[in-house]
């Protein structure tokens, strides 16, 4: 991803600098397996938002951004080989003048040749320290944190979710006020939806299609917008069938889906998220999910 490097001092360029496309686009998609149930199917282009930010990175780390700016020349974040996190810090950084320090999940992989996300990210000015998978679990330890963190750094959560990040996310739900009816949303960490849902209005719906496997993403969202919002907010439920295995896990039954998908609309779709979540919603609309003269609205966070 090209971009142009910044020559300000540490933290001080305004991320709004970076010229967002925002709102994100809002296209349709005739796709007969909704309209003869009477349904509409609109795709929320987040994945145009900025080159090197797209989608859900963008809202997340922008309001983490701007308080970073007010005096820390370091951003510290978290995430696995396959990061999309990861990425996206390291290009905020590169494009905004600050450093990054990434910690990767897995000590074993400092002794190999860094995969192509990761190559990314050292491309773009990352420090990258790889540790333990028992540290990694207490990342969050202040201990822990004070260890890993320069001093002066500013500690960007795991996937970018904290309450900034949902705060953040809340303009996707104002954006798509009296647009849809129900919005699909792939779900990592969470804060995405926390901040989408607390953006709807009343008589909207949104759902979370989580990509990993385990049950443990609700407690992790309600306590988001509590920290947020000062409790749940908005209509949201999650559908956990759809992720496939696992993060960075897919099925033949979900490739299947995805190569058709991408012939009937000519959109590249990026597996890990947002063809779980496009299954998802098209699975529900072929259970009859759905009440006629519904309006679906797709978020796509990313592309391959």
């Amino acid at each position: 991803m090209d971009g142009v490097t910044s020559d300000n001092p540490p933290g001080t360029m305004d991320p709004a600098a970076l010229r967002p496309l925002l709102p994100s686009p809002l296209e349709e998609a005739a796709d007969e397996r909704f309209t003869r149930r009477g349904l509409r199917l609109l795709l929320k282009r987040d994945d145009l938002i900025h080159p090197d930010l797209p989608g859900n990175k963008w809202r997340k780390l922008e309001p983490n951004l701007r308080e970073a700016a007010a005096g820390a020349d370091t951003l510290v974040t978290f995430g696995g080989a396959y990061s999309n996190h990861l990425r996206a810090t390291a290009a905020a950084g590169r494009l905004l003048g600050f450093r990054t320090v990434g910690v990767v999940r897995g000590e074993e992989l400092a002794d190999r040749p860094l995969n192509w996300s990761l190559a990314r990210c050292a491309a773009d000015g990352m420090e990258l320290r790889f540790v333990d998978r028992g540290t990694y679990r207490r990342k969050a330890e202040p201990e822990v944190v004070a260890a890993l963190a320069p001093e002066g750094s500013f500690v960007v959560p795991e996937g970018g979710s904290n309450a900034a990040a949902a705060r953040g996310c809340e303009a996707l739900g104002h954006e798509l006020r009296g647009v849809a009816d129900v919005v699909g949303v792939a779900c990592g960490t969470g804060g995405t939806l926390a901040g989408l849902a607390a953006g709807l209005t009343g008589g909207q719906r949104a759902i979370g299609f989580p990509v990993l496997k385990g049950g443990f993403l609700g407690e992790e969202i309600l306590r988001l917008q509590q920290e947020a919002f000062g409790g749940r907010r908005g209509d949201w439920t999650l559908d956990d069938r759809f992720h496939g295995g696992g993060y960075a896990k897919t099925s033949p039954e979900l490739e299947s889906f995805a190569a058709d998908f991408e012939s009937r609309h000519d959109l590249p779709l990026e597996r890990l998220y947002v063809a779980k979540m496009l299954y998802g919603l098209t699975t529900l609309a072929e259970e009859g999910a759905f009440a006629p003269g519904t309006t679906l609205a797709a978020v796509v966070t990313g592309m391959p």
